[in-house]
């Protein structure tokens, strides 16, 4: 029975709509911290995995290209004559009760326990130590393999991670190589695995098709940047000013320039740059009457695929750093920092880093100390309790007066909450006027015992002597200190 074509296409179309109320379930679900949201990520993509393979054998199925679907409708669902449509069914009825009475004991299995396991699986996810789960890059195999290359020159590490996507500071010559080639293959391909790693609903595919396309078009035009008109036999002023061949009118001048000025004028113009010295300065004295559209193609050099595929990995890395960029500047104040600790320090922090990833938690889940019952603010806490007895003056009109002139013309709610309540003579239902004077007689009570500068700031001349603000300003006004 559930081996039949027809059963198989209902249970696939079932599975569909189980897994599309998965994944809008879980995409529901707000996850409590950092760790918790890359493996919600990872959770769907591989449901929508799911998605896809179910729905290959759906296309396999309405494809029927050995016709199996086609006969079991032509047997089960259709007759030459309208009278023996109802006589199949019932046979059919009667197989699948035969069925149940053979096996009576069969117990029913549902399959949405199995899918419901989906939401709670953990997906294993490999990180290095330096990555610490997600947070940063690890670019020391690449740091090495760059500084140990003829392309690359010695730095920091940490100057390294801000500087490996700027490919345009290396110059075209050292470019051209196998060896570039396999360097910027494996930036590409740590980049990729790091964003399928943190990123895996991201579509990268598509990413890369659509530049591709873009690629394509600039690459035609000269317009990819950092290599402009390279490889469409078309010349930039710094490619015409390497050697001005106007000055020169016999091979033999050319060929004092030595083998690497002629190799760099070679290359500069997309030609071979091989040979001895005659045979290159040959080549490039045919340029003279010649012009580069116009010279034969077995002159020119094979390298040009070569540059477009290398071109063509930059732009795709640099789309990768692009995405990738709080990553890249996050790596790099790491490993900055990393430079002023100590081994311990930095294993202690490493630790620290993990705690604090497995209990992150949104402050809105945790409970709030509130004995008081007092009313929450805008920040969900509870507010002060000096504002909570003025919120309780508000409510009763006769004082919103009061509340008035203390918000407006005194700083300090609790001082003059204290100092209101320690007087005994006004109380929350009092006239608004009576509270005002309280307030006038409270402030000038306590205008007695402010300090005074002029009489309790003290002054020590170069005898000792100790005088106050005020007299030590005339002494010194009469020049007797």
């Amino acid at each position: 029975m559930a081996s039949s074509v027809l059963e198989a296409t209902r249970a696939a179309h079932e599975d569909l709509e189980r897994l599309d109320r998965l994944v809008v379930r879980e995409l529901q679900r707000d996850p409590a911290n950092a760790r918790d949201r890359l493996f919600q990520s990872h959770r769907v993509h591989h449901m929508l995995d799911l998605v896809i393979s179910t729905s290959d054998k759906l296309v396999e199925i309405y494809e029927d290209k050995d016709g199996a679907r086609k006969d079991e409708i032509s047997t089960h669902l259709t007759a030459p004559v309208q009278s023996d449509i109802f006589p199949k069914y019932y046979e059919r009825l009667k197989e699948i009760r035969d069925y149940h009475r053979r096996n009576h004991s069969a117990r029913f299995i549902s399959e949405t326990d199995d899918y419901e396991e989906l939401l709670k699986e953990e997906p294993a996810i490999e990180f290095t130590g330096e990555e610490a789960f997600g947070r940063y890059l690890d670019l020391h195999e690449l740091y090495n393999e760059f500084i140990n290359s003829k392309f690359g020159s010695l730095m920091e590490y940490s100057a390294y991670v801000g500087t490996f996507a700027q490919t345009e500071k290396i110059s075209h010559s050292l470019k051209a190589t196998r060896q570039y080639k396999e360097y910027l293959e494996h930036i590409l391909e740590y980049l990729t695995s790091f964003m399928y790693r943190t990123e895996p609903l991201q579509d990268i595919d598509k990413i890369f098709t659509k530049l591709q396309s873009e690629f394509e078009e600039q690459w035609a035009n000269g317009e990819v940047p950092g290599w402009e008109n390279k490889g469409t036999g078309k010349k930039s002023e710094s490619q015409e000013s390497a050697v001005d061949l106007d000055y020169y009118n016999t091979v033999e001048e050319l060929v004092e320039l030595g083998p690497e000025k002629l190799k760099e004028a070679l290359t500069a113009r997309a030609l071979k740059g091989g040979g001895t010295v005659q045979q290159r300065a040959k080549r490039l004295f045919l340029l003279k009457h010649t012009p580069l559209e116009q010279l034969d193609r077995k002159h020119f050099a094979k390298g040009d695929d070569l540059k477009k595929e290398i071109a063509l990995v930059e732009v795709k890395m640099k789309r990768l750093c692009e995405i990738l960029d709080e990553v890249i500047v996050r790596t790099k104040e790491n490993a900055e920092k990393k430079l002023t600790l100590t081994y311990e320090e930095m294993e202690a922090e490493r630790e620290e880093e993990e705690v604090q990833a497995d209990s992150e938690s949104d402050e809105e889940d945790q409970q709030i100390y509130n004995p008081l019952k007092l009313p929450m603010g805008w920040d969900g806490k509870p507010i002060p309790y000096w504002l909570y007895k003025l919120h309780v003056l508000v409510r009763n009109s006769s004082a919103r007066y009061v509340v008035t002139y203390v918000v407006t013309t005194v700083t300090g709610g609790e001082g003059i909450m204290s100092a209101i309540s320690r007087s005994g003579a006004i109380s929350m239902g009092c006239d608004a006027l009576e509270a005002k004077a309280l307030w006038e007689r409270i402030q000038a009570k306590q205008g007695l015992n402010k300090w005074r500068p002029d009489l309790e700031e003290e002054y020590e001349d170069k005898d000792g002597n100790i005088y106050n603000k005020k007299m030590y300003t005339d002494l010194q006004r009469q020049g007797l200190i």
